[in-house]
């Protein structure tokens, strides 16, 4: 199969489990593609006992696919910038010490926990796994995942503050975990970087590539006010989402938070005189649908990966114990911020809602998959697609009911 072929064949995978969804299942939407792929996936390893010739051209082209480069280097940047578009940047400025907070000592917390315990329940397990490596584990699963996350949330009734802090945690603690991963990844794998050049690093990719995004930003925002053509403005808003992503990789900044603080100011700058209604309608329109559409390929390519990664029945226990783990990690992390919600903000059943809507997904599977063939990748990805695959599956349908419970008791009370 050609790339476009492949790719032609899984947009319209996607358009018919979609439809099907939508008639009969009524799931949430990535969680919907994650069975369709996941099933696929299955069915296609069961012919493959039978009859490994007939589905051969299958199995090469799913290997064939760059997991890491089409989520990282592609898809990442336009559902970041979407994602960015829908937050509330004046509730967002208000919650930014909690989302602050969570985006980077959140993410340094969980690592040292999830990496130290998976260290720790590998050796009671028997299973080889040294404490680096764990560590790296630890890093590449803490951040919760933009797209699953945003997904998610579009279903759920939350009040504007812990709508905000959820969002905004995905968003910005990406960036930061992708560097606290590199860092620990060559560390494991025999480099020695100093702690103080690693912190220097973190600050200056994260800080150089949000002053990127805005600045490029705030010149699209001044370009579209001298003209009144929906056309042009819609397809600035497609280059500065791309310019910007692409710009920051070739600076060695964060393209993530590049891209999604240029999104939360042209987000912003809907509700103002910046642009007509027409414009703002049709801008809203395409984003919400690249929002969508890439949504579901990447939810379903996520399921579809269970062709190539190699998940061992031997290492179920060590999966099951990673999950337990990222939870416990969620439920420390954001304890302080879901005690001091519900006392300040009278925000009933706040730390539930924090710790259920902290997400896993394609982005930590592609992390994963971007480590060297060394003794301890299988190990790694194994619990990190288990934790995904729970992450998306369980929380995601559950997360919706959730929230709405926690609602009905704070409108009772």
């Amino acid at each position: 199969m050609t790339v476009f072929q492949l790719a032609a064949l899984f947009v319209c995978l996607v358009a018919i489990g979609g439809w099907v969804n939508t008639r009969t299942l009524k799931l949430p939407h990535g969680v919907a593609m994650l069975f369709i792929g996941a099933a696929g996936a299955l069915v296609v390893g069961l012919v493959e006992r039978l009859d490994p010739a007939s589905v051969r051209a299958v199995t090469e082209a799913v290997a064939t696919i760059d997991f890491p480069q089409t989520v990282l280097g592609y898809l990442l940047g336009f559902l970041l910038f979407a994602g960015a578009m829908q937050v509330d940047l004046s509730e967002l400025r208000r919650r930014s010490l909690s989302v602050w907070t969570l985006a980077t000592v959140g993410v340094v917390a969980s690592t040292a926990i999830v990496g130290v315990g998976v260290w720790l329940a590998a050796g009671a397990l028997g299973v080889a796994l040294t404490l680096p490596w764990a560590l790296v584990f630890g890093a590449l699963i803490s951040p919760t995942d933009p797209v699953a996350v945003l997904a998610t949330l579009k279903r759920g009734q939350l009040s504007a503050t812990l709508r905000v802090v959820l969002q905004g945690e995905a968003l910005f603690n990406d960036g930061v975990g992708i560097v606290v991963f590199t860092g620990l990844a060559a560390f494991a794998s025999g480099a020695l970087p100093s702690p103080g050049q690693a912190l220097f690093q973190v600050v200056l990719q994260a800080a150089g590539g949000l002053a990127l995004g805005l600045i490029a930003a705030m010149a699209v925002i001044w370009a579209t006010r001298l003209i009144d053509d929906y056309v042009v403005e819609v397809s600035l808003s497609l280059a500065l989402a791309m310019g910007v992503y692409a710009g920051a990789q070739a600076l060695h900044l964060s393209g993530p938070i590049a891209a999604v603080g240029a999104g939360l100011l042209i987000g912003d700058s809907r509700g103002g005189e910046t642009m007509s209604a027409t414009t703002r309608e049709h801008l809203t329109s395409f984003w919400h649908l690249i929002d969508e559409l890439l949504n579901a390929v990447l939810f379903f390519l996520l399921g579809l990966l269970l062709l190539v990664i190699p998940l061992q029945l031997r290492l179920g226990g060590l999966a099951a114990a990673a999950i337990v783990l990222v939870l416990a990690a969620r439920v420390i992390v954001v304890l302080p911020w879901g005690a001091y919600f519900h006392v300040r903000h009278e925000e009933r059943g706040a730390g539930a809602i924090l710790v259920w809507g902290g997400l896993h997904g394609a982005l930590s599977v592609a992390l994963a998959l971007s480590l060297p063939p060394v003794a301890a990748k299988p190990l790694i990805l194994a619990a990190t697609y288990a934790v995904c695959a729970f992450s998306v599956a369980v929380q995601g349908i559950t997360f919706a009911p959730l929230a709405a419970r926690v609602s009905r008791s704070a409108a009772v009370r």
